[in-house]
């Protein structure tokens, strides 16, 4: 952990200072959490929903917080629980089937007035939607926010060995489908 997260932490264990220090600290990772959310729910709004609920629980749940891991790492696995239980929630309440989370996941990124990307960008993420959950994460995770293994696992909570595996099989789904789509 670097001197600055100490700084941090201690400065958080004060009262006086800690709302303060935790605006800091939004304004330090709100960004990079927001993308890595908007890259599993596509939508904006949706994105920024997760955000505020992510970092409600990370204020609700400084005390429990330890040190045992880097602030990131415990900002990102929160924001990580809170996409798989927001996409979970959505599944039940809207969808019968995978292929109609990806259908809907991807009309709501066509539609989506924030998304400014193009044909190719539509097509890599339309990619990104035909694998499992479990990959989609870990390869967003991965080559988009470009987070180590060893991050990863903490995070995760699961072996290098098998991110690994799960980046691998992600990435040749998606060769496979850039290579039928031609």
């Amino acid at each position: 952990m670097s001197q600055t997260e100490v700084d941090l932490l201690n400065q958080l264990n004060n009262p006086k200072l800690r709302s303060g220090v935790f605006s800091g600290i939004v304004r330090l990772y709100q960004e990079r959490l927001y993308w890595h959310i908007r890259k599993m729910v596509l939508s904006h709004e949706d994105a920024n929903d997760v955000l505020q609920n992510t970092f409600m629980k990370a204020w609700n749940g400084l005390d429990g917080f330890r040190g045992d891991s880097q602030l990131s790492t415990w900002l990102y696995r929160i924001a990580t629980n809170e996409t798989l239980t927001f996409l979970a929630n959505k599944r039940l309440r809207n969808i019968s089937s995978m292929d109609d989370e990806e259908n809907l996941l991807l009309q709501n990124l066509q539609s989506d007035t924030y998304f400014d990307g193009n044909d190719l960008e539509l097509k890599l993420q339309t990619a990104i939607l035909t694998l499992p959950e479990k990959q989609r994460l870990v390869f967003n995770m991965k080559y988009f926010d470009d987070i180590t293994y060893e991050e990863l696992e903490k995070i995760l909570g699961t072996s290098v060995g098998a991110l690994k595996a799960s980046f691998h099989h992600a990435v040749k789904k998606i060769e496979k489908f850039f290579e039928d789509e031609e």
